[in-house]
C-alpha cells in the first residue's frame, strides 16, 4: 500500500477536524433515525456527506480537486485485496453451508461444547487459529462462522459470541509472525519482528488473561434458552444434512494452505471448490434443489453450486432455531459491506490529500509533554485514524511515521511505539462499523458491529493496558546509549 503521508502548512486544526465532527454528527442522527438498518446504504450516503464536507476544506486551502480524487483512487486501490476476499468469503460460506461442512460443525459442536464452558472455549480456539493462520479474517471466516452457529443453536446471543470470536482472532493476529499488521508496525517504529512480537506479550497476554476471565463469567452466568433442545437439533440438523467427519477435510486444508503462506485468496478459492465437490458427493438432493431442476446431471450441479457461490441458498428446516443458521447469501450478501469500505476509502481519502490525517497527528504530538503523554498521543492518533481514514494499516503507518523521532528523543526504544501501534491501531479497528476491519467482519458473521462490541473485551482492553504499564512505568524499555565514557 501506499505510505505517503499527506501534509498542508495552511489547514489549521480546527479546520482539520471540522470533516470529522460533520461525520459524527451525520452519523449519529443517521443510526437515530435508521436503527440498525443504516448500514443498509444510508451510512454509507453519510460517508460521501462526510468526504463532501472534507472536500469543501481542501478547497478553501488551495487542494486541487484532481489531488483529491487520486488519493481517493489510491486508497481505493489499497482496499481491492480486502475487497476481492470478502467476495470470496461469501462463495466460501454459501459453499460450506450447502456442502454440509458448517452443520457438522455445528453438530459435533454441540456435543463437545456445553454452555458452561463454550464462551472461553470459543476465545481460545480462535486464538489458536489466528495465531497458526496469522490472520484474523480467516478465522473469522472458517471456524468464526461455525462458532457463530453454535453459540446461536445453544441460545447465546449472537453479539456476545462475535465478540468471543474477535478477541481470540485479535489476539491471534496480534502474537503471530505471520500478520501483515505484526509486520508493519516494527517496519514502521525501527525494530525487529520478533523483538516486537517478545515485547508486545508483555502487555498482550494480561489483557487476554483478563477477558479470558470475563468470558468465564459470562458463560456461568448468561442463561441461555437452547439448551434443552440441543437433541432435537441434532436430530433436526441429521434430517437436512448427511452429516460426516469426512466434511472437516476441507477446513483442514484451508486451514493448512493458510499455516503455509498460501495467499489468502487462493487458500480461500481451494475452500470454496472443495466445498463444492462435497457437496455434489455428500448433499446431492440440496444441490439439486438449489438448481431447481429435476435430476442431478452436470448441468444442474454446476448450477446448484453457483448458485449457493453467488446468490442467497436457504436450506428448508421446520427447526425455529436452524432456521437463520441454515441461510448464506454468498458473493451477493458482501455487496453492501463492500459499498460501505469504498465509501469510507473516499472519505479517508480526501481527509488524507488536505492534510487533514497529517495535521490531527502532528497535533496530538505537540501536546505529548511527557513519557505517558506520547503514548496517550499515540493511542489518541491510532484511534482517530481508524475513525477517520477508516483503515488499520493507515492507523499503523501515519503515526508510525509521525511519533518515531519523538520516541527516540525521550530515550525510548523503537519496540514501545510498535507495541502502542498494535494495542490500539490493530485492535480498535474492528470496533468502527465503517472501518475496512469492523465492516468485513460484521458482513463475515453476520452480527452488527455495535452489538458485537460490548463483548470485544480483548480490543477494548488493549489500548488501556498499554496506557497502564506507560503510566506506572512498567516494562518501558529504554534506549542503550552507545557512546562510550
Amino acid at each position: 500500500m501506499d505510505t505517503k503521508i499527506n501534509s498542508n502548512k495552511e489547514l489549521s486544526i480546527w479546520e482539520a477536524l471540522i470533516p470529522v465532527f460533520a461525520l459524527i454528527a451525520m452519523l449519529g442522527y443517521n443510526v437515530y433515525i435508521f436503527g440498525d438498518d443504516a448500514l443498509g446504504g444510508s451510512n454509507q450516503f453519510v460517508l460521501l456527506l462526510g468526504a463532501s464536507v472534507a472536500a469543501i476544506v481542501g478547497f478553501f486551502n488551495k487542494v486541487s480537486y484532481q489531488k483529491m480524487i487520486d488519493e481517493v483512487a489510491e486508497n481505493i486501490k489499497s482496499t481491492a485485496g480486502a475487497i476481492l476476499i470478502l467476495l470470496m468469503v461469501g462463495a466460501l460460506a454459501g459453499t460450506w453451508l450447502v456442502s454440509g461442512i458448517i452443520p457438522s460443525m455445528i453438530y459435533y459442536g454441540l456435543q463437545i461444547l456445553s454452555p458452561a464452558i463454550f464462551l472461553p472455549a470459543t476465545l481460545v480456539i480462535c486464538a489458536v487459529i489466528s495465531i497458526a493462520t496469522g490472520s484474523s479474517w480467516t478465522t473469522s471466516a472458517t471456524v468464526g462462522i461455525a462458532l457463530i452457529g453454535i453459540g446461536g443453536a445453544l441460545g447465546f446471543p449472537l453479539g456476545m459470541i462475535a465478540g468471543a470470536v474477535i478477541s481470540g482472532a485479535y489476539f491471534g493476529d496480534k502474537l503471530s509472525p505471520m500478520s501483515d499488521t505484526t509486520n508493519l508496525a516494527p517496519a514502521m517504529a525501527g525494530t525487529d519482528l520478533f523483538t516486537h512480537i517478545k515485547y508486545m506479550a508483555l502487555t498482550t497476554t494480561p489483557t487476554f488473561i483478563i477477558s479470558l476471565i470475563l468470558f468465564i463469567i459470562l458463560g456461568l452466568t448468561v442463561d441461555t434458552n437452547g439448551i434443552a433442545d440441543s437433541s432435537g437439533l441434532l436430530l433436526d440438523i441429521e434430517k437436512s444434512f448427511n452429516i460426516t467427519p469426512w466434511l472437516f477435510l476441507v477446513p483442514v486444508v484451508v486451514i493448512g494452505l493458510i499455516i503455509k503462506k498460501t495467499e489468502p485468496l487462493v487458500a480461500l478459492l481451494v475452500g470454496t471448490l472443495l466445498a463444492g465437490i462435497f457437496a455434489i458427493i455428500f448433499q446431492p438432493e440440496i444441490v439439486l434443489m438449489l438448481s431447481g431442476g429435476k435430476n442431478l446431471n452436470f448441468a444442474n450441479a454446476y448450477k446448484g453450486i453457483l448458485n449457493a457461490i453467488t446468490t442467497d441458498s436457504v436450506i428448508p428446516t421446520e427447526n425455529e432455531t436452524l432456521q437463520d443458521l441454515f441461510k448464506s447469501g454468498g458473493m451477493q450478501k458482501m455487496l453492501g459491506t463492500i459499498w460501505l469500505i469504498v465509501c469510507a476509502m473516499v472519505f479517508g481519502g480526501i481527509m488524507d490529500a488536505i492534510g487533514a490525517l497529517a495535521r490531527i497527528s502532528q497535533t496530538l504530538l505537540k501536546m505529548a509533554k511527557s513519557v505517558f503523554g506520547l503514548f496517550a498521543a499515540t493511542v489518541g492518533s491510532c484511534l482517530a485514524l481508524n475513525i477517520t481514514a477508516s483503515d488499520q494499516y493507515l492507523a499503523i503507518v501515519v503515526p508510525g511515521k509521525m511519533f518515531s523521532k519523538a520516541y527516540a528523543d525521550k530515550g525510548l526504544a523503537p519496540e514501545n511505539l510498535s507495541r502502542t501501534l498494535e494495542d490500539s491501531g490493530t485492535v480498535t479497528s474492528v470496533l468502527i462499523p465503517w472501518n475496512t476491519c469492523g465492516a468485513y467482519q460484521s458482513g463475515t458473521l453476520g452480527v452488527e458491529t455495535l452489538d458485537y462490541l460490548p463483548y470485544a473485551f480483548f480490543n477494548i482492553l488493549s489500548p488501556f493496558m498499554t496506557l497502564i504499564f506507560a503510566a506506572f512505568n512498567i516494562k518501558i524499555k529504554q534506549l542503550v546509549s552507545t557512546i562510550k565514557e
